[in-house]
C-alpha cells in the first residue's frame, strides 16, 4: 500500500500524474532558486567580511585618537566639547527584492553638507587628536550603517535558503516518491482489474458456448426421437 490514501481509478491516476509533473517542475525551480540564493548569500558574506574589517579598523583608529585626546584634555573639557552636536542625520529605509526576499536598503542623509559641521566645538581649546577621533567616527559611521544593512540582508537570505531547502527536500524525499508509489500502486491495481475482467469474460464466454452446445445436442436428440430413430450418444454428436 502507498503512504498516501488513493482510490485506484483512472481518474485518480490522471490527477496524480498531473500533480507529479507539476511537482517535478516545481522541484527544479526551487533548486534553481536555492542555488541562486546561495550565490547571493556568499557574495553578501564576502562583502560583510571585508566591510567588517574596515569598520573595526576605523573604530580602532577613532578609539585610539579619543584615548590620546582624553589624556591631553581634561575630562570636563572633553565632555563640554562634545555636549552639543551641530550635525544631525536622517535615516531612510526602503526595500529591495532579491530572489523574492525583501531586504532593507538604508540611506544616510546629513542635515548639512558642510564637512565642518561634524565638529561641535571650537578649535582653540581642543586638541588635534580629538579632531581626528571625530573625523574617524564620521567616516566610519556610513560603513557601520552599510554593515548593518548587509548583516540584515544575510540573515534574511539565510532564512529564505533554509525555507527553500526544506521545500526541496520535502518534494524530493517525500512528496514525489509518495506520488510515484501511488501511481505505481494504481497502475498495478488497474492491471489486476483488467486481467480479472478478461478472465471473467473468458469464463462467461465458455459458459455461453457450453450452454449453446448443450442446447444443440438437446435439439438434435429431440429431432432424432421425433423421426422414430434412436438418438446417438451425446458424447459422439
Amino acid at each position: 500500500m502507498p503512504a498516501m490514501n488513493v482510490n485506484p481509478t483512472r481518474q485518480e491516476l490522471t490527477r496524480l500524474k498531473g500533480r507529479l509533473r507539476t511537482s517535478i517542475r516545481g522541484h527544479k525551480l526551487l533548486k534553481d532558486k536555492r542555488d541562486e540564493l546561495m550565490k547571493q548569500f556568499m557574495d553578501v558574506v564576502r562583502e560583510n567580511r571585508a566591510l567588517r574589517k574596515k569598520v573595526e579598523d576605523g573604530l580602532m583608529q577613532a578609539y585610539g585618537s579619543f584615548t590620546v585626546a582624553s589624556a591631553l584634555m581634561s575630562g570636563e573639557m572633553l565632555e563640554q566639547s562634545l555636549l552639543y552636536p551641530k550635525q544631525s542625520v536622517e535615516l531612510d529605509m526602503t526595500f529591495q527584492n532579491v530572489m523574492s526576499v525583501n531586504v532593507p536598503v538604508y540611506e544616510f542623509k546629513t542635515k548639512s553638507q558642510d564637512p565642518g559641521e561634524v565638529y561641535p566645538y571650537g578649535f582653540a581649546t581642543t586638541s588635534g587628536e580629538l579632531d581626528d577621533a571625530v573625523d574617524n567616527m564620521a567616516s566610519v559611521f556610513q560603513d557601520m550603517l552599510k554593515l548593518a544593512q548587509i548583516e540584515k540582508t544575510s540573515q534574511l537570505l539565510a532564512e529564505e535558503i533554509e525555507k527553500t531547502r526544506r521545500r526541496v527536500n520535502a518534494l524530493e524525499y517525500v512528496k514525489i516518491p509518495q506520488m510515484e508509489e501511488a501511481i505505481k500502486y494504481i497502475t498495478m491495481k488497474l492491471d489486476e482489474n483488467e486481467r480479472a475482467s478478461t478472465i471473467r469474460l473468458m469464463k462467461v464466454k465458455d459458459m455461453i458456448l457450453k450452454e449453446n452446445l448443450e442446447e444443440k445436442r438437446a435439439e438434435t436428440a429431440r429431432a432424432v426421437e421425433a423421426f422414430g430413430g434412436h438418438p446417438e450418444d451425446p458424447e459422439n454428436i
